[in-house]
């Protein structure tokens, strides 16, 4: 279910993104909406993570998910490599769930 959200949810940002001008009469829109449109993308994916990480069908939920968000993302401010703030963040996932 979540990754159809998310499949629909880029969809629908990126028809925004080209539709808009196009329907809009083949002018640029307003640099306030572009602003907005630009701004979609990164909200809309902070969104899922925070409800995959924190969510669940009974309420709130705080467990392994939760350490492996902080991890990569401490990482990513410690400017990591994506891909090796990735890994690690699994691997401390999967760490806490066979210690627990």
């Amino acid at each position: 279910m979540t990754w159809v959200l998310v499949l629909v949810l880029a969809t629908g940002t990126v028809a925004l993104k080209v539709l808009g001008p196009i329907f809009a009469g083949g002018g640029t829109p307003p640099a306030a909406l572009t602003r907005v449109i630009a701004l979609l993308t990164p909200a809309l994916l902070t969104g899922l993570v925070v409800t995959s990480t924190f969510g669940s069908s009974h309420g709130l939920v705080i467990d392994a998910r939760v350490a492996g968000v902080g991890l990569g993302l401490g990482l990513l401010l410690l400017r990591a490599p994506l891909v090796v703030a990735l890994v690690a963040a699994a691997t401390g996932v999967a760490v806490i769930r066979v210690l627990i």
